[in-house]
């Protein structure tokens, strides 16, 4: 929620002016003079001071003076009863954000007001766009039983300010369901920041989430918004949260339970409206067994589980993955490119440790070093043996019927993915009749 503070020295002016802005289901503080709003200001965060220009103790230039020096961001609007246009000028040249003159009308506040709130909105999302385009915009990819699942829990938890842990091995598309989970609520056109807390140096880390004021250590010239301000009214996803070292542990706690966190270095309380999503390839609960995550933090961040199967657990998305990527990296060689079907069966029978992330760049490497257009079975990586399905046991290796009916599926997968779904030409291709093809798809509960 916006805070306000009112600097008027004006009692009648000042009630009235106060009434109007907690009409707005704004918070405000209001005070007499410039030296008491420098003593609220020093412990608390305001988005907006509303000053006179003209008060006994400190006017209201002076306090302009302080509050635009560089490590301070907060928006300013003047106001004054003697003024004039070389007046507005002056309060607009020193940094205020607006100027207006008394007696005005209380709707003209508030416009302005929420202008200024507006473009501080436009601040915070332009400060975290370009972390968001190195993100795929595309929704996630997948349409077996365990990726149905997944659509429902993010449709299900989306429109909610639950946290959600999501969990799943490195590239299974955890950051894809992070943002998914933010488009879907009420705060999609908030600010969406992600924190990468593995990536990180410790010493760093706390600064990065927090913030610090200037002077805090060596280097701090200026004070410097954490991700956690920048995310305020928005989403902030801790990727890597399993990195997170113990001290901070129980900061983050902290802010979960109250809503507030003071900068390094810092007095000032600062409360937050921040959504929180978490993500780690590692098994927090155990972790949390080895002393090494904290249980209470874990059942917080942990209200709704969301966990993304690896790609060997959906091999029946494989084929509409490899077509996605395709026509990615089509567009970047300017032709049409597409698999064979000894190449899409190579893919279908191997076991992606490195999961999706490991499709795509098989699929960039073939469409850069592939001599023609249709990528063949020699085009891809030495390692995806056909013959050998990584991850399989002795027992289930050696049972043929358990082999014949993975591989008849595998092969219903590429002859669909290769025809675009055409089940009369996926038919043919496969040999079979469209009726044995329907068949077929109903007993390996293949849909399109």
């Amino acid at each position: 929620m916006p805070r306000i503070l009112l600097v008027e020295d004006d009692e009648i002016m000042r009630i009235t002016i106060q009434d109007a802005l907690k009409r707005r289901q704004w918070e405000v503080d209001a005070v007499v003079n410039g030296k008491k709003a420098l003593q609220k200001i020093a412990h608390i965060n305001y988005h907006l001071v509303i000053s006179d220009i003209r008060m006994p103790e400190l006017g209201g230039l002076d306090l302009l003076k302080h509050l635009k020096e560089p490590e301070n961001y907060t928006d300013v609007i003047m106001m004054t009863a003697y003024g004039s246009v070389d007046d507005a000028i002056d309060c607009l040249k020193k940094g205020a954000s607006d100027y207006i003159l008394k007696p005005f009308d209380m709707d003209d506040l508030i416009i302005r007001v929420n202008r200024i709130f507006e473009m501080q909105s436009v601040k915070a999302r332009c400060a975290s766009f370009e972390d968001c385009c190195r993100q795929s915009r595309h929704k996630i990819i997948g349409d077996s039983e365990a990726m149905s699942r997944v659509h429902q829990r993010i449709q299900q938890a989306g429109p909610t300010d639950s946290s959600v842990l999501i969990t799943g091995e490195s590239g299974t598309g955890k950051e894809l369901a992070a943002r998914a989970l933010h488009l879907a609520g009420r705060r999609a056109k908030k600010p969406y920041i992600r924190v990468n807390c593995a990536a990180i140096p410790e010493g760093l880390i706390e600064s990065e989430l927090f913030g610090h004021e200037k002077g805090a250590f060596t280097g701090a010239r200026n004070r410097r918004r954490g991700r956690f301000e920048m995310a305020d009214g928005g989403t902030l996803l801790l990727d890597e949260i399993g990195d997170m070292p113990m001290p901070l542990q129980v900061k983050l706690l902290r802010i979960l339970q109250e809503g507030e966190f003071e900068r390094v270095g810092g007095t000032r309380t600062i409360k937050v409206d921040v959504r929180l999503l978490c993500s780690t390839a590692k098994d927090l609960e155990k972790e949390a067994r080895a002393g090494r995550f904290r249980r209470d933090l874990l059942y917080r961040i942990s209200v709704i589980p969301l966990t993304m199967p690896p790609l060997r657990q959906r091999v029946e998305d494989i084929p509409l993955l490899v077509n996605f990527f395709l026509r990615e990296f089509s567009a970047k060689r300017g032709e049409h490119l597409s698999l064979s079907a000894e190449a899409m069966q190579a893919l279908l029978d191997y076991d992606f440790p490195g999961n999706v992330r490991e499709l795509k760049n098989i699929i960039e490497r073939a469409s850069v070093l592939a001599p023609n257009p249709i990528i063949s079975r020699q085009d891809l990586p030495s390692d995806l043996n056909p013959y050998i399905a990584a991850g399989h046991g002795k027992e289930e290796a050696v049972n043929l019927s358990n082999a014949l009916a993975k591989t008849e599926k595998k092969c219903v997968l590429a002859a669909l993915a290769m025809t675009k779904g055409n089940r009369t030409k996926a038919a043919a291709l496969l040999g079979i009749s469209r009726k044995n093809l329907w068949e077929k798809m109903k007993l390996h509960h293949i849909e399109l």
